[in-house]
């Protein structure tokens, strides 16, 4: 069985042709994954999506960096 992290990329993939939904379900993601997957989605959303949406990503992982 694929692991949570897993299946929300595949999510993330579906739904990155549109920013809204695109930040709808990177939120949702990460209030439902561990600190140590939140860390491994930021890096594979940063690799994968940062020159369509860095915005939404600075926006949505900000708040994660200032809890460490």
């Amino acid at each position: 069985m694929a692991s949570m992290l897993e299946y929300i990329k595949i999510i993330l993939q579906k739904v990155s042709f549109d920013r809204k939904l695109f930040e709808k379900e990177l939120r949702k993601a990460i209030r439902m994954l561990m600190p140590a997957e939140i860390k491994r989605l930021r890096q594979w959303c940063y690799d994968h999506y940062a020159t369509v949406h860095l915005p939404v990503l600075n926006t949505c992982f900000e708040r994660i960096s200032s809890l460490k």
